[in-house]
């Protein structure tokens, strides 16, 4: 892993409302690649990342289906797509924040609470 992007996971895991980090593989089957904080480990770290995988893969279907039939522009036309950058879900006890790329997920567990 570059050493900027381990700078900014120790920067960013230092902070006291984080709770731990989710990087994620992309794809058909998902797997964590590294997390941080005890409530990512073991089973319960695997069935977050399926969980935030298929969240952020069902949100990008709807868009498609969405741009789809909004009569904007040729639905066909892969470039023209939009796409999920970042998503921010907030329950009563924690808030999940999500940033997709290409090959990876990274997910943020937070406490807004702190």
């Amino acid at each position: 892993m570059p050493p900027e992007l381990e700078q900014t996971l120790a920067i960013m895991t230092s902070h006291r409302a984080v709770l731990g980090y989710l990087l994620i593989t992309r794809g058909p089957h998902p797997r964590m690649i590294r997390h941080s904080g005890i409530v990512f480990d073991g089973e319960q770290g695997k069935r977050y990342a399926a969980v935030v995988a298929r969240i952020v893969e069902t949100v990008q279907a709807g868009l498609e289906e969405i741009q789809g039939d909004d009569g904007l522009g040729d639905a066909g036309d892969e470039s023209d797509l939009d796409e999920v950058r970042f998503m921010r879900i907030r329950t009563k006890k924690h808030e999940i924040m999500i940033s997709p790329d290409d090959r990876y997920l990274l997910a943020v567990l937070h406490d807004p609470g702190t």
